[in-house]
This record gives structure tokens, C-alpha cells and sequence, in this order.
């Protein structure tokens, strides 16, 4: 008996414990004629901070098929880091995606979009579709 309550409250105790991830910002890219801008300078820089703050193996999500130039979203889970460090990321993330519109073609290229300011909670991610893991593409 003692081993049958000792398994039940380990399983419970591992279920309720591994859904940690329950904030998310949210990284929109959106077409205007020609596809959307690269997901590469926001990952490139989601990696260095990762290293930089030795954090492993931050969740990005992607939610893709939101338009007919595969317009797309990102979704990274903040609630690993300390309140200084998801400042840092959002400061990082907010230049990395001023620089990227900055340097976008006029008329052909998309934007990036973030609002710091806006947290998505893991259940509102729970309802949504063509929802997976990000998976560099490259490496």
C-alpha cells in the first residue's frame, strides 16, 4: 500500500510540475507583398541570450499558417528567467526587432512586431491551432 501511494504522489507530483512555462511574449511577422521578414536575427539573439545568462534550451513555439505569405508568430515562455533577466530579453529583443524593420525593403518586405507591454498565458495557447516546438531550420 505504501509503495502504490509512494508511486501515485511521485507521478502527481511530476504532472503538476512539468507544465512550468505559463508566460509567453509574443513575436508577430506579417507580409505586405512578398513574405515575411526572418525569424534569424530574433533566434540568433534568443541564443546568445541564452548563453550569455546560461539559461538552457528556452521554449519557442511557432504558430504558423496565419496567412497566405506565411505570416507567423513566435512565442517565447519567460518564466524561467528573473525579473532582471526577462527585462534584459525584452530590451534585447525589442533593439534586434527595431533594427530588423529598420533595414526591411520598402514595399516588398514585411515586419516584425512585438509588444513588450503584452503576455500571452500558456492557456490561451492551449486553444490555439498549428501550434508546435521551434525547430531551427539551418542547424
Amino acid at each position: 500500500m505504501k509503495k502504490a501511494l509512494l508511486t501515485i504522489s511521485t507521478f502527481c507530483f511530476a504532472l503538476f510540475f512539468s507544465q512550468k512555462n505559463q508566460n509567453y511574449l509574443e513575436i508577430s511577422y506579417s507580409s505586405i507583398c512578398c513574405g515575411t521578414p526572418s525569424e534569424e536575427p530574433v533566434i540568433f539573439s534568443l541564443k546568445q541570450f541564452e548563453k550569455k545568462n546560461r539559461i538552457k534550451g528556452m521554449e519557442i513555439l511557432l504558430q504558423s499558417g496565419l496567412g497566405r505569405e506565411g505570416e507567423f508568430n513566435l512565442y517565447v515562455a519567460t518564466d524561467p528567467l528573473n525579473g532582471k533577466q526577462k527585462k534584459q530579453l525584452i530590451q534585447t529583443l525589442s533593439s534586434v526587432i527595431a533594427l530588423q524593420n529598420g533595414k526591411r525593403r520598402q514595399n516588398s518586405t514585411g515586419f516584425v512586431n512585438f509588444d513588450p507591454a503584452t503576455s500571452v498565458s500558456g492557456t490561451d495557447l492551449m486553444n490555439i491551432k498549428n501550434l508546435t516546438i521551434y525547430k531551427n531550420k539551418g542547424k
